[in-house]
């Protein structure tokens, strides 16, 4: 499906009232991102004469190499609508203004890498330092815990494998492992469930110290990812379903798209 989409042209024979708002589309969607190797719109209007009213029958947008907030990578994102309806005297100003909010059925692909680049984004890191947890203090001594160079592995049936040192002071540093179970929660809140501590790696000597670790930050995980955090400007993604496929989670649901992004 996305192979097809991804590189896309304009097909031959679309009249210039398409060509004009794929190209205005295409340049307002590449501002959602930090960064954009390809974003492809087709847009869909027939007969185009219906475009003059503001009615197109569908809108398609394909993405691959995006980066949302210049940390988190997005392999490939799709999304398409029916109908919509837009002031057709914006386009002649470079600009796309729905005259109703609309929704997309929305696909996305993040990669084994993309996700463990994230987890080195500030907003993450912050979100896993200097943590006060009453569960803890007994092993640092009262100082707080900090989670640091967390590495995941995609693994079958939506299971991720979680690696990470968990630095408690002066009490030294720990190594952390567990294996836990990618949910979904009101569509927007990316669950971490049914966590499995691995002690194999571990020192016997450090292994119940990791394994109270390990439960803390599942339970840190399960509370930290939300979509309502990452939403793109005018656009809200909601999903239905996620799965996991070799080196990639592959996400579907679909998009609110309230307005477009103003080009500069």
């Amino acid at each position: 499906m996305f192979g097809t989409l991804i590189g896309q042209t304009t097909p031959p024979g679309t009249d210039w009232g398409e060509r004009m708002l794929n190209t205005v589309a295409s340049q307002s969607i590449r501002h959602l991102f930090s960064q954009s190797e390809s974003v492809e719109v087709v847009v869909r209007c027939h007969p185009s004469s219906k475009l003059l009213q503001g009615s197109i029958d569908s809108f398609k947008m394909s993405g691959r190499g995006l980066v949302i907030r210049r940390d988190f990578p997005v392999e490939e994102m799709v999304f398409e609508t029916d109908a919509v309806s837009i002031d057709f005297s914006s386009i002649l100003s470079g600009q796309i203004r729905l005259k109703q909010p609309t929704q997309a059925i929305a696909d996305v692909i993040l990669s084994e890498d993309g996700i463990n680049q994230a987890f080195k984004a500030e907003l993450v890191k912050k979100r896993l330092q200097n943590l006060d947890l009453p569960a803890l203090n007994e092993l640092s001594g009262g100082a707080p815990v900090s989670f640091s160079e967390v590495q995941v592995q995609l693994l079958p049936e939506n299971r991720l494998r979680i690696f990470a040192k968990a630095d408690l002071g002066d009490h030294g540093i720990v190594p952390v492992a567990l294996t836990v179970t990618l949910g979904i929660e009101r569509r927007r809140r990316i669950l971490f469930q049914n966590p499995e501590i691995e002690l194999d790696a571990v020192p016997e000597s450090l292994q119940e110290t990791s394994k109270t670790l390990a439960i803390a930050l599942g339970q840190i995980l399960d509370n930290m990812v939300d979509l309502d955090r990452f939403d793109l400007d005018g656009v809200t993604m909601r999903l239905n379903r996620l799965e996991t496929q070799g080196k990639q989670l592959i996400f579907s649901g679909y998009a609110q798209i309230d307005h477009f992004p103003q080009t500069k």
